[in-house]
Formats: C-alpha cells, sequence, structure tokens
C-alpha cells in the first residue's frame, strides 16, 4: 500500500530533496554512487523506471493520485508520496510541476567508453555544452535521429538535472551515454571512430559530401553555446563541417544544428 502524506510542514527533512538541496549537493560527486535525481512529469518518471532506475519518493499533486500519476505511483511500490495543492507545492519547490509529479530518483554508475561505443556506428559528442535545456533538445535528437550515444566532455551539463531530461521528454534514459576523459579524441580514434567537428571554417566540408556518409563510425563534435569547439578539438579532427547558411545568419543554435547534424549525418 503506497505511503501517502499529505504536506503539513516545509521544514520536514524529508522535502529537502525537492525544496533545499541543489541538484549539485543530490548530484553527491564525492559518492555518485549515492547520488539522486530529480525526473519531472508522468512521461521522463515512466522512461525513467522502464531503464531500471529505482524510485526513492515521489511529490505530487493531490488530484494527480487517482488521476493521470496513478500509474506511475503503482510501478514505484511502497515510496513516501508527498502531496499537497499544486499552489502548495509550488511554495515548496519555487516553480510549477511539469503535470505536477516529481520523483526523486537514485543514480547508478555510468558506462565506461568502451561500452557505451561497442557495436555503435554515429555518436554524438558534446564538449562543454552548459545549458541543461540544449543538453535535453539535444538527447531528444541524438535519439530520435540516429545517433547510437551522447559522450559529454565533464564540463557539460548534467543530462540527468530536471530540467535536462524534462526538455529530453525522457530520452537521456532511452540513449546510452556517458563522461570523457583526458585524451578523449585519441581514445575515440583508436576505437575506430573518424570524427567531425561542427564549426564555422572557411575549409569546412558542406554537411552532405558523400565523404561523411561513407564512413562506418563517425563522431559528430558540437561546441560550446557562443564560443563553439575549442581550437584544438577542430584542428584534431578529422572533418570540419558546417551547415550552410542563408539570409545573412551566421549560426545556429547549438540545439538547432545538433538535430541538423544528425538528420544528415545519421542516415544509414
Amino acid at each position: 500500500m503506497a505511503d501517502i502524506i499529505e504536506i503539513t510542514d516545509f521544514n520536514d527533512p524529508r522535502l529537502d530533496i525537492y525544496a533545499r538541496l541543489t541538484e549539485n549537493q543530490l548530484l553527491n560527486r564525492e559518492h555518485p554512487e549515492e547520488g539522486i535525481f530529480i525526473a519531472e512529469s508522468p512521461k521522463v518518471v515512466e522512461r525513467a523506471l522502464d531503464a531500471g532506475f529505482e524510485a526513492v519518493s515521489i511529490l505530487t499533486e493531490r488530484r494527480h493520485i487517482e488521476g493521470q500519476s496513478a500509474h506511475i505511483l503503482r510501478r514505484c511500490g511502497n515510496v513516501p508520496i508527498f502531496t499537497a495543492e499544486l499552489d502548495v507545492l509550488t511554495k515548496l519547490t519555487g516553480f510549477k510541476l511539469t503535470r505536477g509529479l516529481l520523483c526523486a530518483m537514485r543514480r547508478r554508475s555510468l558506462p565506461t567508453l568502451e561500452e557505451v561505443c561497442a557495436g555503435t556506428r554515429r555518436l554524438a559528442v558534446l564538449e562543454n555544452v552548459v545549458n541543461p535545456t540544449n543538453i535535453g533538445a539535444i538527447f531528444r535528437s541524438a535519439a530520435a535521429l540516429n545517433m547510437d550515444a551522447v559522450l559529454l566532455t565533464p564540463a557539460c551539463c548534467d543530462p540527468l538535472y530536471r530540467r535536462s531530461s524534462r526538455v529530453s521528454m525522457g530520452t537521456v534514459f532511452q540513449i546510452p551515454w556517458t563522461y570523457l576523459g583526458d585524451n578523449w579524441h585519441a581514445q575515440l580514434k583508436n576505437l575506430g571512430f573518424k570524427t567531425v567537428s561542427m564549426a564555422l571554417k572557411e575549409d569546412s566540408l558542406n554537411i552532405d559530401d558523400p565523404r561523411l556518409a561513407a564512413e562506418k563510425r563517425l563522431a559528430v563534435i558540437l561546441g560550446t553555446e557562443g564560443d563553439g569547439l575549442a581550437d584544438s578539438t577542430i584542428s584534431d579532427s578529422d572533418y570540419t563541417v558546417c551547415i550552410p547558411m542563408s539570409h545573412g545568419v551566421d549560426s545556429l543554435n547549438v540545439a538547432a544544428a545538433s538535430a541538423v547534424a544528425f538528420w544528415q549525418l545519421g542516415k544509414e
């Protein structure tokens, strides 16, 4: 039987994960195996559960307990379910809950680079992309447009941050990903990948160049908002590729550029 708890005290320490701890604190960088993340909305929580993540507790609008969240609550077992009206939850968390549901979930150890790359032909590589909305949108495009996995440099925003996973519509739980270490460019080449830097350079190839489609294994690298890729990343890449622009537009947002790149370079 579900443990439904009416919220009467904002200072209840069991609510700290929703109201007072930052996402960095929940991440627990010193002991990541003990970390927690917050999934928002029934769709995102459902995809996390499908991927095998374990619920710790739930925060939901009272009306959703027997409504749109009922099937999620049944899947989460006997975890505490904290509930109140939406205005109370908004005051508690500081934001309006998407579809009235948050779920605290346990993190898992990330796979190795070799495990993520096994059997793949197309990778998305993100270098220092820090905006959680962009991370979520890129993951959604990667999952939808034939990327087999996503790799991130350590400075990238965490894909399991609440906003990232919500914007991704839960695809962060559907496509393999991990963080890269030092010398990652050489590691990808040792694994048989040709690397493609998405950059606005005069000597860049057009994105529809047939040489790109002919590559058996391709890693598509996208850079941080504003500054783009590091010069060293571009110089170390096998190809530099640009998306042709019109009407005097100089570039696309990294999330929009990722969708174009994945569509073209992910074709079978």
